[in-house]
């Protein structure tokens, strides 16, 4: 009773505007938690290749990454608001395109473009830069470490509850003669997911139009003496950033991605097994997400992502040694809510190492440094598994990761706290 009286006062305490972007991120979140499940398992139902359903998520990394950089400068220079609007209507589409047929030329054209089975916990894929500039408009800087982390256990929420509705195809598929959905069978089994995405997206275009944003992207600085060395200051942590993040997405692209995929072929698994399984970890998560966001508001942001994700490297490191589903699904939630808990964090600190003018390029250029390097991973990943080599992407990840931590610990130590920032 207590904890819900407390969640309570703090979403009413939100700005209307904030309410209604984390409301947007918590319904986008129900598809990509039920596609970040069943997408690849489909691809392999309509025998697809792991090399070719690698080759297909790096190369809509790419996109997002080329993309998300010229969205968050554009948006630096206009608006947020009509970036996020384009965003959904572009998703609604490729959402009933991907329902109405499985041809692999068209199939891969949508999946590229909306970025299908990424698993961006409800950010709005190349726009999110848009969406945590927009985020950070009526959040003071001391409480943008706790919202933001608020944001992201919503959007794992939200994909937890997406990862149970996962299980839909199983479900058909066991029942199939006993229902005599004839329409419904093997890899068809599949395409009804896509129609929770076509929902989610009419659900947020009707939240995000009637959402206000003041910013107009008309900011101009007076020139004085302070105003060189503060933009200097501003490239050298953007530039630290963007080197760091090269370790830290080559980590992730090497095991996240295709992770569904693994525990299929390893433990010979389908949703039916992996669907609940990925749900627990989403809401186990949800729920690291809003304790992080606390204790970041107390013992600082990079002190609490350190210590959360050393954890969490350490439980990779096991992930592929052990010869059992349920130990590896126990290490998996365990090592996802110390790893991923912390994503809301990470993204606070971003927007406030800039002034609100420039922080559609700060989050637009923390994307795309994280992306570029992980679209690469599933590709080598889905080669590795093909060829037989399930454990060698998760060492490798978990090196890439490991050099993250400490240069991200060395580099962003005098940000640990949160303070007073420059509008």
């Amino acid at each position: 009773m207590f904890v819900w009286q407390y969640i309570q006062e703090e979403w009413k305490a939100l700005h209307p505007t904030t309410r209604r972007i984390m409301m947007a991120r918590a319904f986008r979140s129900l598809g990509q938690g039920a596609l970040v499940v069943d997408l690849t398992l489909y691809l392999k139902a309509l025998q697809w290749t792991g090399f070719h359903i690698g080759w297909v998520l790096s190369l809509a990394g790419i996109v997002g990454a080329v993309l998300s950089l010229w969205v968050g400068i554009s948006s630096d220079r206009m608006r947020r608001k009509p970036f996020l609007l384009v965003y959904e209507c572009i998703t609604l589409v490729c959402s009933l395109l991907a329902f109405i047929t499985a041809q692999p030329l068209l199939l891969t054209i949508v999946i590229v473009i909306a970025g299908f089975g990424r698993g961006a916990n409800g950010a709005a894929g190349p726009f999110s830069p848009v969406e945590q500039a927009w985020l950070a408009e009526e959040v003071q800087p001391e409480k943008r470490g706790k919202v933001y982390s608020w944001n992201t256990a919503m959007g794992f929420i939200g994909m937890g509850i997406g990862a149970v509705l996962a299980i839909f195809p199983a479900f058909v598929q066991h029942h199939t003669l006993t229902l005599q959905y004839g329409f419904l069978v093997k890899a068809d089994a599949y395409r009804p997911l896509f129609l929770i995405v076509t929902v989610a997206n009419l659900c947020n275009l009707y939240l995000l139009f009637s959402a206000k944003e003041n910013y107009n992207g008309k900011i101009v600085r007076a020139a004085h003496l302070q105003e060189k060395p503060i933009r200097q200051q501003e490239n050298k942590m953007l530039a630290g950033l963007f080197f760091l993040n090269i370790f830290n997405g080559m980590g992730i692209g090497l095991t996240g991605p295709l992770i569904a995929y693994w525990f299929a072929i390893k433990f010979g698994k389908g949703p039916a097994e992996i669907a609940p399984m990925m749900a627990i970890t989403f809401f186990i998560t949800g729920i690291a997400a809003i304790i992080t966001g606390n204790i970041s508001e107390r013992k600082g942001i990079v002190t609490t992502v350190v210590y959360a994700r050393a954890l969490g490297l350490l439980l990779l490191l096991l992930l592929p040694l052990v010869p059992f589903f349920w130990i590896a699904a126990l290490l998996y939630i365990l090592r996802s809510a110390l790893n991923r808990g912390s994503v809301g964090a990470r993204q606070a600190l971003t927007v406030g190492l800039v002034r609100n003018e420039r922080r559609g390029l700060a989050t637009s250029l923390n994307a795309v440094s994280m992306q570029i390097p992980q679209s690469a991973g599933p590709s080598i990943s889905g080669w590795l598994f093909s060829a037989g080599s399930l454990g060698l992407p998760f060492y490798v990840g978990a090196a890439c990761q490991a050099i993250y931590l400490v240069l991200y610990s060395r580099f962003f130590k005098k940000q640990n706290l949160p303070a007073k920032q420059p509008a």
